[in-house]
Parts: structure tokens; C-alpha cells; sequence
């Protein structure tokens, strides 16, 4: 083939190609394609930055003031943290919250995951009914949760005191110690949530291979050990995600504990034994009027809150690396 041909050949081609290529307006999207997907997501971070981001930094803004909403407002830089520090009523709620935490949640998930179990059993009969049942302490009025728990801890006429009195023990005053205000609270937490987190286990339970059981039977393993070998391992990622917002909801817990001692107001108690941080916040940001404060107390909690979140990211990294 000659040098002309060949040439010729060329642009054929290339004319041919031309042609076949689609113009370049039809490979262009519309402008209202390509934002519309911005414009459906829009709506969350709105009302994300209204009410999440904004209060957030304005909180981290009024702590470096003596800020009084009737008055003026003095900066006075860290010293509403110094105070914090040195401040016995702040390391009172902080043990309070804590202790209520931990007597509410390790129960609590324990015995979600042992309901899951069970209710997840191909023979157990009106299964059905024993789902539906989990969501009613979920939906059930937290005020009325506080009635019936303040009536069955109660002193002189409370169902607990009544089994103790069967076996000779004098009657116990829950409300006036410490130990025992974590326990009335951490029981109403326990009832309320309990329900929720054994569906989520539930839920993962289900949607696990069948065959992996029937292959673990096959060798000889015991339903113990189909459990800790197993079942576990494959809800670690729903177990840290029920730990972590067990974790977030009791730190910040606040209407349990405000209802169950009603008469004591926001101290939860002659001797502040049942207030927690979220109590005490709102005693000083809206009960004191120092919102300076109070807003020193809420960034204490965002800090705890960003330590649980590394802790969360942290599991889950090793989560997957095992996988």
C-alpha cells in the first residue's frame, strides 16, 4: 500500500470514528441532574448545622464567659473549667452517671443477647408474640415507666420490700442512698431499652448461614460453644454498636433520675446522690442562670462522647482486620 493510501485510509477512518462518537452535548448531563443529588442530601446537613453544629460551637463559645442571660457577660477564658475541676458537686454527678452506666448497660446487654438467643430457636412457640412484646417498654411513657418503678421500690408499701420482709430482711429506703438510687434508676433503664437492643441482635441473628450451626454440630460442638464461638464473633460489629449507644444514652441520661425523686428537684436527692451530668448541667445553666457554667459541663460531656467514638472507630477497625 502506498503512502497515499495509506493516508487516505487514515482519514476515513478518523471521519468514520467521528461520526460514530456521540455528540458532546449528549455525553453532558443536564445542570439539574447533576445538582439534583446535592439538593435531596441538602435538607440533613440544613438542619444538621442549624441545630447540631451551631449549638455546639456557641456551647464551646459561652464556656470561655461568666454569662449571665439577665445580665452581662464577662470573659473569663478557662476559668469555668478550673471550677469544674474543683468542684466536688461536678465529681459527684460524674461518679453518679457512671455508676448508673455501668449497673444498667453490662445487664442490660447481657440479657438482650441471651433473649436474642432464645427467641432466634426455630422451636419456640408464638415467637411472633414474644417480638412484638420487646417494643412494648419501649413505647411505653418514660413518666409512667417512673410511677410504676417508684412504687415498686418504695419503702413502706413497694413490692421489693415486700419479698425482703418473706426472708426476715428489714425495709430497704432505695431513694436514700446512693448505691440504692443507682439501682431503682438502672432498673428503669434496663426495662425500657432491653426490648430494643435484643431486636437489633435478634435481627443479626437471622440473617446468619444456617449451615454454619449445622456444620458446627456435625463437629461435635455443644450449643455453648456454637454461642461463644459463633454467634458472638458474628455480632461483634452490632454488639459495638450497642455498647457505643448504650454508652452515648447513659452519660447523658436525664429524665429517669429527675422523675424518680420528683420532690428533690434537679438535685435528685437531699444529698445529690442520684444527680448526673446532665442533671447538673441544666441545675446550672437553667436552674443557677450560669450559662458560662453549664455550657463548661456540657463540653465535658462532648469530650467524654468524642473518647467513646475513637473507642467505637477503634473497635471497628479491629473488627474488620479480623475479617
Amino acid at each position: 500500500m502506498t503512502a497515499t493510501a495509506t493516508a487516505t485510509a487514515i482519514t476515513i477512518d478518523k471521519k468514520t470514528a467521528r461520526r460514530e462518537r456521540p455528540p458532546r452535548r449528549a455525553i453532558r448531563q443536564p445542570l439539574a441532574e447533576r445538582i439534583a443529588p446535592y439538593i435531596y442530601i441538602a435538607p440533613f446537613f440544613v438542619i444538621f448545622l442549624i441545630f447540631g453544629l451551631f449549638p455546639l460551637l456557641f456551647t464551646f463559645y459561652v464556656a470561655l464567659f461568666d454569662w449571665n442571660p439577665i445580665g452581662e457577660q464577662t470573659f473569663v477564658g478557662l476559668a469555668n473549667f478550673e471550677r469544674l475541676v474543683q468542684d466536688s458537686r461536678f465529681w459527684n454527678a460524674f461518679v453518679n452517671t457512671f455508676g448508673i452506666f455501668l449497673i444498667s448497660t453490662i445487664p442490660q446487654l447481657l440479657l438482650a443477647l441471651g433473649l436474642a438467643h432464645l427467641l432466634n430457636h426455630a422451636t419456640l412457640k408464638m415467637a411472633n408474640f414474644f417480638r412484638m412484646a420487646l417494643l412494648v417498654p419501649y413505647i411505653t411513657s418514660v413518666a409512667a415507666t417512673a410511677l410504676v418503678f417508684a412504687q415498686i421500690f418504695d419503702k413502706n408499701f413497694g413490692l421489693i420490700n415486700w419479698v425482703l420482709d418473706l426472708f426476715g430482711i428489714p425495709a430497704v429506703n432505695f431513694l436514700s442512698s446512693q448505691v440504692g438510687s443507682w439501682i431503682v434508676i438502672s432498673s428503669m433503664v434496663m426495662w425500657r431499652w432491653f426490648g430494643y437492643n435484643t431486636l437489633l441482635y435478634l435481627a443479626g441473628l437471622q440473617a446468619l448461614p444456617r449451615e454454619m450451626y449445622e456444620a458446627a454440630s456435625v463437629d461435635g460442638a455443644s450449643g455453648w460453644q456454637q454461642f461463644i464461638h459463633l454467634t458472638i464473633p458474628s455480632l461483634r460489629p452490632i454488639i459495638i454498636f450497642t455498647v457505643i449507644m448504650s454508652t452515648i444514652g447513659g452519660l447523658q441520661i436525664f429524665t429517669e433520675p429527675l422523675l424518680v425523686a420528683p420532690e428533690s428537684g434537679l438535685t435528685c436527692g437531699g444529698g445529690r446522690q442520684c444527680q448526673t451530668l446532665a442533671l447538673f448541667l441544666y441545675e446550672q445553666g437553667f436552674g443557677q442562670f450560669e450559662f458560662g457554667y453549664g455550657s463548661a459541663i456540657g463540653v465535658a460531656l462532648f469530650v467524654v462522647v468524642v473518647v467513646v467514638s475513637a473507642i467505637n472507630f477503634f473497635l471497628t477497625t479491629r473488627t474488620r482486620k479480623a475479617r
